[in-house]
């Protein structure tokens, strides 16, 4: 068997490569406070479980319900809405129109928080997601634009026609050259887990979390918030994304 030994010479190429990504944020008072301002995005509740938690062979077992987030049902409407109120305090977001691939919950995020604003969303959706969804984001003003049979193919057209018409682009994934949004979406979920670690009535032992791609770096740091116990992360994952 071949060993790598992680010189130097090795290292630098790949560090090089990542000189442009911000770090995670990890400070929760900006999106707090921003937030706290939008008579939508109440506090969530965390719910004890003793049930569950019997069923568990452990003490206590506390669940964060998401499903009343700005009326969303996902935590996801913290991320886009809290980039376009952030455009909206800067004064940026009236009239702007904001384009967005989403196979789920995103969409829903981006047209929520162009509503509140005053400014379009444009939603991307492919072939394979449900008719329902659309109904959805447009029951929140968004028009829906159906491209690709692949969420790929349908972010690949996001991106495309932001640039050729001058909007702007807000997806919930990065890439070389475009950090800056995905960043500040990220920044938005530690709203999350900064209401758990003040809801918690003592510091947990273990945070069940369910992880795919932003997720996990969010929640990672987020987790910091909670250092004075230095809780264990258990991150799950659907088959499909673990391979």
């Amino acid at each position: 068997m071949t060993h790598l030994i992680p010189t130097p010479a090795l290292i630098a190429p790949l560090l090089a490569t990542l000189a442009d990504v911000p770090w995670p944020s990890e400070d929760a008072g900006a999106p707090t406070a921003l937030l706290a301002r939008c008579p939508i995005a109440a506090e969530t509740p965390l719910v004890d479980a003793p049930e569950l938690a019997k069923m568990a062979g452990i003490g206590h077992l506390h669940i964060k319900d998401e499903r009343a987030r700005m009326g969303l049902g996902s935590f996801k409407a913290l991320g886009a809405a809290y980039v376009i109120a952030c455009d909206a305090q800067a004064g940026e977001a009236a009239g702007c129109a904001y384009y967005a691939a989403s196979a789920g919950n995103h969409g829903l995020s981006v047209a929520a928080g162009a509503q509140a604003f005053g400014a379009r969303a444009v939603i991307y959706l492919a072939q394979t997601v449900p008719t329902a969804f659309a109904a959805r984001l447009e029951a929140l003003g968004a028009e829906v634009r159906w491209r690709g049979e692949t969420y790929e193919a349908s972010i690949e057209a996001a991106v495309r026609d932001a640039e050729m018409e001058g909007a702007v682009l807000l997806s919930d994934s990065s890439w070389p050259g475009y950090f800056e949004r995905p960043w500040r979406l990220m920044e938005g979920y530690l709203v999350l887990m900064q209401e758990v670690v003040a809801q918690m009535p003592a510091a947990p032992t273990h945070v069940f979390l369910q992880a795919a791609g932003e997720s996990v770096q969010n929640y990672q740091a987020n987790l910091n918030a909670a250092r004075r116990s230095r809780p264990r992360a258990v991150h799950g994952y659907e088959t499909l994304v673990a391979e």
